[in-house]
C-alpha cells in the first residue's frame, strides 16, 4: 500500500518536478508491459456491468465479440457512458436496465417523447444528457444512416465529446483510439508522475498523447476499459491500493514515494479548487385546485396540483415543476406569497377573491438543494384554491398553451418522473397534509373531575 497518511509533510516538489516532462512518452517495453499486464488484469478483475461485454481470443487465436451486433452495442455504450458522467456506477446499473427494456435501439429510442425520456430519467440527474441522448437518436435515425463507427462521425452527434466518441468507437467498433476521463488522468497522472493541472489544456492533450500511445492495437475496448476500471477501482484519489496494483512496478508515483518521505502517490495529479458554489433561494407553491369550498372536504378525489413545465433552455429544461419563483437574497414569507402570486396572475390569471377563493394557505417547511454550481435554500407553501362558477380561464384561454401546464390528481402526480428536489417538495407536502389530518382525528382528553 503507498504511504498516504503523515503527519509532518515538508516542503512540496518542486515546481519542475512537479510537471515532469510529459513529452516523455512511455517507452516501448514499458509501453508493452503495461498493455499486457493490464489486460491480463481486466480479464480477472473487470466487474460485471449489465453494459459490458469483452473480446477475447477464439481458440485459433482470432478476436471474438460477446455481443451479435454492432450498433446495438454502440447504442448500449453510449446509454452506459453518458449516464456515468456525475453518477456513480451503481445508481447507474438500475437505470440502464430499465432503459434498455424500454429502448432496446437506436430505433426505439427515436420514437420517445422528451416527456417520456426526462420520466424515465427522473432521480438521476443532469437532464441535459436525456435531452442529448434524444436528439442525437432522432438525428442518427432521420439521417438514415448507420450508427457512426469513427470519432469524427461521432462528435457530430449532440451531446458526444471526444470521450465519449473514443468509449464508443474502441469499445463497440474496435478502433484503436484513446479514452480520457478523471480515472484515466489519475491513472496516467501517477504512471509519469505528473502533478500538473489536470484541467490545464496543454495537459489535457498530452494525457490524451500518452492515452493513445497505450492503446493495445488488438484489443482497444478492453484496454481502454482496463485503464478506466484501474482508476475506479485500485488507483483512486484517496487511500490508492498500491500492492494491488497490476502496473506498480511502471508506476514513477510509486516510487518517488519510496524513494521521499515527501511525496505521496496521491500528489499525482495537483489537487483542483472546485469553484464556489452560489447561494440562491427559491419559493415553491404547490396549488391545489378544489371543488369544494369546505376545507374539512378536501381530499384526493375532489382536488387536482397545479405543474408547469420549466423553459426549453437553461437549467432543468423542459421538466416539471410546481409553481416556483427563484430569488437572488432571502426574501420574508410576505414578498414570497407576493411574488407567487405575481406568477399565477401572470400565467393563469388566477387573481383572487376576483375569480377564485383561498381555501388555505400554508407554510409547509424548507430545505437545500444542491446543485452542481448553486446551493438553493426552497421555501415550500400549500395554496389551496377554489375556482369561482366551476370553470375558469385556465381551462377556456387560448394564451396559456395547454402543453405547458397539468392538472393531475395525487396519484397521477406520484407517478410522474419528477427531479428529486420536486419530489422532495411533493413529500414534504404530503407528510404535511397526514400529520394535519392526524393531529384534527385525535379526540380532545376528558377533564378529570374534581374530587
Amino acid at each position: 500500500m503507498a504511504k498516504t497518511n503523515k503527519t509532518k509533510r515538508p516542503q512540496l516538489i518542486k515546481q519542475e518536478e512537479q510537471i515532469g516532462d510529459i513529452e516523455d512518452l512511455f517507452s516501448e517495453e514499458d509501453t508493452h508491459k503495461i498493455r499486457a499486464s493490464l489486460l491480463e488484469w481486466y480479464d480477472k478483475n473487470q466487474r460485471d456491468l449489465p453494459w459490458r461485454t469483452s473480446t477475447k481470443k477464439s481458440e485459433n487465436g482470432e478476436n471474438v465479440q460477446e455481443e451479435e451486433e454492432e450498433e446495438k452495442r454502440a447504442y448500449g455504450v453510449w446509454v452506459s457512458e453518458v449516464m456515468l458522467q456525475q453518477t456513480r456506477v451503481q445508481t447507474v446499473i438500475d437505470y440502464y436496465n430499465r432503459w434498455m427494456l424500454k429502448w432496446p435501439t437506436l430505433q426505439h429510442l427515436s420514437q420517445a417523447s422528451l416527456e417520456e425520456v426526462n420520466e424515465m430519467w427522473a432521480g438521476l440527474g443532469y437532464y441535459r444528457r436525456a435531452r442529448f441522448l434524444l436528439e442525437g437518436a432522432k438525428m442518427i435515425v432521420a439521417e438514415g444512416s448507420e450508427f457512426p463507427n469513427t470519432v469524427f462521425a461521432l462528435r457530430k452527434v449532440p451531446g458526444i465529446g471526444d470521450y465519449t466518441a473514443g468509449a464508443i468507437a474502441s469499445i463497440a467498433f474496435k478502433q484503436v483510439v484513446p479514452v480520457v476521463d478523471g480515472n484515466v488522468v489519475r491513472v496516467l497522472a501517477r504512471l509519469k508522475a505528473i502533478s500538473a493541472n489536470p484541467k490545464d489544456k496543454t495537459t489535457v492533450k498530452n494525457f490524451w498523447k500518452l492515452a493513445a500511445q497505450l492503446v493495445d492495437p488488438s484489443r482497444p475496448g478492453d484496454f481502454n476499459q482496463s485503464l478506466m476500471e484501474l482508476g475506479a477501482t485500485l488507483c483512486t484519489p484517496l487511500n490508492p491500493n498500491c500492492t494491488s496494483c497490476p502496473v506498480s512496478s511502471q508506476c514513477r508515483a510509486l516510487h518517488n514515494s519510496r524513494n521521499d518521505e515527501s511525496v505521496m502517490v496521491m500528489d499525482y495529479p495537483m489537487k483542483v479548487v472546485k469553484a464556489k458554489q452560489r447561494n440562491d433561494f427559491s419559493t415553491v407553491s404547490v396549488v391545489e385546485i378544489s371543488r369544494s369550498q369546505d376545507r374539512s372536504q378536501q381530499t384526493k378525489s375532489n382536488s387536482r396540483v397545479l405543474l408547469i413545465k420549466r423553459p426549453d433552455e437553461g437549467l432543468l429544461a423542459g421538466l416539471w415543476e410546481f409553481p416556483c419563483v427563484t430569488l437572488d437574497e432571502e426574501a420574508d414569507l410576505s414578498m414570497r406569497r407576493k411574488l407567487i402570486d405575481q406568477l399565477l396572475k401572470k400565467s393563469f390569471k388566477l387573481n383572487p377573491p376576483k375569480n377564485c377563493n383561498v381555501i388555505s394557505r400554508e407554510l409547509v417547511g424548507e430545505f437545500v438543494h444542491v446543485f452542481s454550481h448553486i446551493r438553493r435554500k426552497i421555501y415550500v407553501e400549500l395554496l389551496v384554491l377554489h375556482l369561482k362558477g366551476g370553470k375558469h380561464v385556465l381551462f377556456e384561454d387560448d394564451d396559456i398553451n395547454a402543453t405547458d401546464w397539468k392538472l393531475l390528481d395525487s396519484e397521477a402526480v406520484s407517478r410522474m418522473g419528477l427531479t428529486s428536489s420536486v419530489r422532495k417538495v411533493y413529500s414534504m407536502v404530503q407528510k404535511f397534509k397526514q400529520d394535519r389530518t392526524s393531529n384534527n382525528s385525535v379526540p380532545l382528553r376528558k377533564r378529570p373531575k374534581c374530587s
